[in-house]
């Protein structure tokens, strides 16, 4: 059995997570940085995944600084043993000194690396992701090890890492599920669609606004592909949110949103993207989550052409051009293949990758088209581009003069980036950084 190793400064996570994926309350867990003094070694599982997981002791808290060498000298012993790394972070905290120490430690194993974000489950974590790209791995992993929340994208990191296959079967009934969350306003449908794709009674339904108060989770297979459906609490606006169950039941939908990979906006087609329809898709999108907007009790609209609802979309949405709108009927199961398809679809443009050849052979197109502006006495020059992730797809532009360069020219760019590689209604992401000087330092 492969063993996993977790690794990362104190009071990151590191015993919740072994907790959590063995299964096992063998680790103390406590806000005291230190709590962990010796390693513990467990079987574990992740979805189909079977390994032997091994939680570290951190070094904070111990005055002797023999003991600290002693950790460091057991921990690098550990660090050629095993198969595997996690090496945790806290997406709260952000970048810090102890963590850059530590990434130095860990960088001749980087191969068998995997940064994993904890304490991911605030929005205001999206920036700080991107800043762990300075440790020198691969793009972070956000989870939650304390709520159980992204443990998929550790699944499909792990199963990566460690060559696991399995069949097509396995991989569609016991992988990773797709996670899809449905929102709207209260009485869009929601519960109604779900019950209509999974072919029972599952959620309870009706006229009265605010039926559904928990962000429930189904688990379904469609194309023998594994999904697990969130019908989550109807968000009115915040004026006329007067319960404090009804706040909660919000916030769990805003944190479904968080760690679901495709958001489906449910909207009424009588009353269609009204402004709170248009705020949630502001908040999907700034979340970096793929959407699909699907709009229900077509069957009984007159009111407006699908054609007027999409212009209206992107008008407010100008940053995601082309996301997918589909006319539906929840009640009579209309065009529900439609959607689903258009789920699917929606979710491999949010995974994908493009070459980086074929990246920079379009950027060069780009700026002969339209060169970037003048700033001062020159030209801005972007000298090549980078995707560093996917998830949504996020790229590196490297850049002479980073700051003056004008967001407008940014856009320019990632509405011809998405036309050229057909990347219809995914968020697209740009880091600027600037290109280093060849000849600074030199005499």
């Amino acid at each position: 059995m492969k063993r996993i190793l977790i690794i990362g400064r104190p009071n990151v996570g590191k015993s919740t997570l072994f907790n959590r994926l063995s299964g096992k309350a063998m680790a103390i867990v406590h806000d005291l940085p230190g709590v962990t003094r010796d390693w513990r070694e467990s079987n574990a599982q992740l979805g189909d995944l079977r390994f032997k997981l091994i939680d570290t002791a951190g070094l904070e808290g111990f005055e002797d600084s023999e003991i600290k060498s002693q950790i460091k000298k057991q921990n690098q012993q550990l660090l050629s043993l095993v198969d595997g790394v996690l090496f945790m972070v806290d997406a709260q905290d952000g970048v810090l000194s102890s963590d850059i120490e530590l990434a130095k430690q860990l960088r001749p194993f980087k191969d068998k690396v995997i940064l994993v974000a904890n304490k991911a489950e605030s929005k205001k974590t999206d920036g700080v992701l991107l800043d762990f790209f300075r440790l020198g791995f691969e793009e972070a992993t956000p989870i939650s090890a304390a709520h159980g929340d992204g443990l998929q994208n550790l699944y499909e990191a792990l199963q990566e890492l460690l060559g696991e296959t399995v069949s097509e079967h396995t991989k569609s009934e016991q992988g990773a599920p797709l996670h899809l969350a449905f929102v709207g306003r209260p009485n869009a449908g929601k519960s109604t669609l779900i019950n209509s794709l999974i072919g029972e009674d599952r959620l309870l339904t009706g006229e009265q606004p605010g039926i559904t108060r928990d962000a429930v989770a189904i688990d379904w297979t469609y194309k023998r592909r594994a999904i697990r459906l969130f019908d989550t609490a109807g968000m009115r606006k915040r004026g006329k949110v007067d319960e404090d169950l009804e706040q909660l039941s919000i916030r769990e939908s805003l944190k479904a949103i968080r760690f679901a990979q495709v958001v489906v906006l449910v909207v009424d087609a009588e009353t269609p993207l009204e402004k709170q329809d248009l705020t949630i898709a502001s908040y999907v999108v700034e979340e970096g989550r793929a959407l699909v907007v699907a709009v229900n009790k077509w069957d009984k609209s007159s009111r407006q052409s699908l054609e007027e609802i999409q212009a209206r979309l992107e008008e407010v949405l100008p940053q995601v051009k082309g996301v997918f709108c589909v006319p539906i009927s929840a009640t009579l199961g209309q065009k529900l293949d439609v959607l689903m398809n258009k789920v699917l679809e929606s979710y491999d443009l949010w995974d994908s990758r493009l070459p980086t050849g074929a990246l920079n052979r379009w950027l060069e197109e780009a700026l002969e088209r339209h060169p970037p502006p003048v700033s001062g006495l020159n030209r801005i020059r972007i000298k090549y581009m980078t995707q560093i992730k996917s998830r949504p797809p996020t790229f590196t532009l490297f850049v002479t003069k980073p700051v003056e360069l004008p967001k407008s020219y940014v856009q320019y760019l990632s509405n011809s980036l998405r036309q050229t590689f057909k990347l219809p209604g995914i968020p697209l992401r740009f880091l600027i950084r600037k290109t280093k000087n060849p000849y600074a330092g030199k005499k």
